[in-house]
């Protein structure tokens, strides 16, 4: 009998995702392999005004699973209001939804 430690290691879940999630609408750029590049994205603040942030400077992607969803996380800074702020941009795969990852 064997238990299998240490398989399926690659698709391993990330747990829960921590800071203050707000849904965004994301516009990106789709290379022939498939690449996702963020380009632009819109969010609601707490006012109510949806903000544009056109400077997304990505520092890093990576293929994560959260509760078993497959999705592309980027690790990003972005300009808004003049200031420069590091979050998170999920993307799910599956549900075609984007998430911004803030915590401020």
């Amino acid at each position: 009998m064997a238990f299998g430690i240490g398989t399926n290691t690659q698709k391993a879940d990330s747990g829960i995702i921590k800071g203050k999630q707000r849904e965004i609408a994301c516009q990106c750029w789709f290379t022939s392999k498939g690449k996702i590049t963020p380009l632009m994205l819109k969010v609601q603040d707490e006012d109510g005004e949806i903000r544009t942030v056109h400077k997304i400077q990505v520092l890093s992607q990576e293929e994560k699973m959260y509760a078993g969803v497959s999705s592309l996380e980027f690790d990003c800074i972005i300009t808004i209001l003049e200031q420069q702020i590091n979050v998170h941009l999920i993307y799910y795969k599956e549900e075609n939804r984007w998430v911004l990852v803030s915590y401020w």
